[in-house]
């Protein structure tokens, strides 16, 4: 039977308004669906041992019974969650149980990390907490990449595991090892579910901390026998709270910086995009006359043809430099996440005085140290800041880096049709997607070119893991983003190391019919290493390998996929492989050499002015 999918979450951070409802998928489908069942902290909750449920030959005796699990599963559901994704497991049979009788969608995956990558980018897409699911022992470890680039991306995601029965936790166990632990350094909250009648409170905790400015990632630790005890109650209300504004005083003194700034320059990242607060960067760049450099989280904040845009920074300290970072004598900080580049990149001698506008007081840094802090709400903030502003007297900046950036992406439409080289395979990918399509981009040597040279006209357009940078994310990611987005093309760019990692999930995108174009980058290693290595040591180690037929490979999927080496016919694939109705892919030998070409006439050969 082909079960419905939920409609899709509207996304409260877009700017293109509500995600449409998802088409049904054309193929059998494992998603589960039915009616409803009825500041970083650390916690370890335990409670009273929980009476179990009789049971016999490992099934529930009394089905009638209100289980901890349902009581769960209806917080989730209060919780406007619609899918949850995962690897179930023996110590997670109650939990699965109860979500087959809700309104929530199970998504297996296979393999846990791509669970918390999906739920990672549903998280970055709505603002809502996505939700994956693993038992306990090494469902729980391989969930933790997934967890922690939630973490330092700033993506709110709430992690479930499961664990055996109290009784035996203070003692050696089979697959019993200490998950709270693992997962603290990589959380901002975590929990164990030690008595049924704490779990309204601890799912309601769990979400609001992982909502919450700055979002990340929260756990929930559930015992075997605790969610097959009985259970009552029900769950608590969401409630939404407000950040405060800045003072009025704080305004007039930023406002007063900049008026009496020689040189300021704007740099927004990716907390400006989840504070919505786009067209409040625009405005106020179109007031001032300032002009923004963007992270690569946050590119799309400026169209990249605004001539107020500086372009993404953030690959070397080099980007800075070029943007004029260098003459700058004031920098306005806009939703900016250290965990994105250092500052010491951008102000290595202190000398730049800072205005801060983020959600939270700013970090501790030696090179980030704000001469006044507009905290709370970004885009109310920025548009109060804006209200004072008056047209700064000489703003600083450089286009030295975006006009390079843009020529050479100009210029790829008649780089030589074979080998085909990173500029040209971007040049496609943008004349074929439209200005809300959504790139999402693995980690390795094309994330670099992604970063700088893609255009992005539209936040949230285009997904990097970028605080963890973590290889495999691409694929799952891409497939969340079609879940939030069935209106959208979405293409999943990937190095041969990194789809290696996760390309088992075609599979999963098979089976929901989530139509995600894959374009498999080869070059038969680890390109960023091998880069980096030959240009310190003049040689490369350890960084080759061998790759399937990619063709061959996604065909034994069921999927079309073609090989494409040249410029042309990787133009007409690309516009075959987005009409198709279901995931595809296209592999792409790529020519990497121009990187050292254009590393050196972006990052050292230009100098100064």
């Amino acid at each position: 039977m082909v079960l419905k999918m939920p409609k899709a979450v509207p996304d409260r951070r877009s700017r293109v308004g509500p995600a449409q409802e998802p088409k049904a998928p054309n193929r059998q489908t494992s998603i589960s669906t039915g009616d409803p069942c009825g500041v970083r902290v650390h916690t370890t909750l335990l409670g009273k041992r929980c009476p179990r449920l009789d049971r016999s030959d490992g099934r529930v005796s009394n089905t009638s019974a209100r289980r901890a699990s349902d009581l769960l599963v209806s917080c989730l559901e209060a919780e406007g969650v619609r899918y949850v994704f995962g690897v179930p497991g023996e110590e997670t049979v109650d939990l699965n149980e109860s979500l087959s009788r809700s309104s929530i969608a199970f998504v297996p995956v296979r393999h846990e990390q791509a669970a918390a990558f999906m739920a990672d980018a549903y998280g970055r897409l709505t603002g809502r907490a996505g939700v994956c699911l693993a038992t306990l022992g090494p469902g729980a470890t391989n969930l933790m990449t997934g967890v922690a680039d939630a973490f330092l991306d700033r993506a709110p995601v709430v992690v479930l595991t499961g664990q055996g029965d109290l009784e035996r936790m203070h003692k050696e166990s089979h697959q019993y090892i200490d998950v709270l632990e693992i997962m603290r350094p990589i959380t901002k909250w975590n929990a164990r579910v030690g008595d049924p009648a704490i779990i309204p409170e601890v799912v309601r905790k769990a979400f609001k901390v992982a909502e919450a400015e700055k979002p990340g990632s929260t756990h929930i630790e559930l015992p075997e026998d605790v969610m097959a005890a009985d259970a009552q109650g029900g769950p608590l209300a969401r409630r939404t709270s407000a950040h405060p504004d800045a003072s009025s005083a704080d305004i007039a003194r930023a406002a007063e910086l900049i008026r009496d700034a020689e040189h300021p320059i704007a740099l927004a990242g990716n907390g400006a995009v989840r504070g919505r607060a786009v067209s409040g960067v625009r405005a106020f760049s179109r007031r001032s006359g300032i002009p923004v450099a963007t992270t690569f989280m946050a590119k799309g904040l400026l169209e990249p043809d605004d001539p107020r845009s500086l372009g993404a920074v953030g690959l070397q300290p080099g980007d800075y430099r070029l943007t004029g970072f260098d003459e700058a004598d004031l920098v306005i900080a806009i939703g900016y996440d250290l965990v994105e580049h250092a500052p010491r990149h951008w102000n290595p001698t202190n000398d730049k005085t800072i205005v801060c506008i983020d959600s939270l007081p700013a970090e501790i840094d030696e090179h980030f140290i704000p001469e006044i802090e507009l905290v709370g709400d970004i885009s109310r903030n920025l548009e109060r800041l804006t209200r004072k502003s008056e047209r700064a007297r000489k703003p600083g900046g450089s286009s030295r880096l975006r006009d390079a950036v843009l020529e050479r992406f100009r210029r790829a439409k008649d780089d030589p049709e074979s080998p085909l080289q990173p500029p040209r395979v971007l040049y496609e990918l943008r004349r074929a997607l439209g200005r809300k399509d959504i790139l999402v981009s693995d980690v390795g040597l094309h994330k670099l070119w992604i970063g700088r040279m893609y255009p992005a006209y539209e936040p949230d357009t285009v997904l990097i893991s970028n605080g963890l940078a973590a290889m495999g994310f691409a694929l799952p990611a891409a497939i969340a983003a079609k879940l939030v987005h069935p209106d959208r093309s979405v293409v999943a760019v990937s190095g041969d190391g990194g789809f290696m990692m996760n390309a088992q999930e075609i599979e999963t995108a098979v089976r929901l019919g989530t139509a995600v174009v894959n374009v498999v980058w080869e070059d038969g290693g680890f390109g960023s290493i091998t880069w980096k290595q030959e240009r310190r040591f003049g040689r490369h180690f350890g960084t080759e390998f061998g790759n399937p037929d990619f063709v061959r490979f996604a065909e034994s999927f069921g999927i079309p996929a073609w090989r494409c080496e040249t410029g042309s016919d990787f133009a007409k694939r690309l516009d075959e492989a987005l009409a198709t109705d279901g995931p595809s892919l296209i592999a792409v030998p790529i020519d990497y050499s121009p990187d050292v070409a254009i590393v050196g006439e972006l990052g050292e050969e230009i100098p100064p002015t």
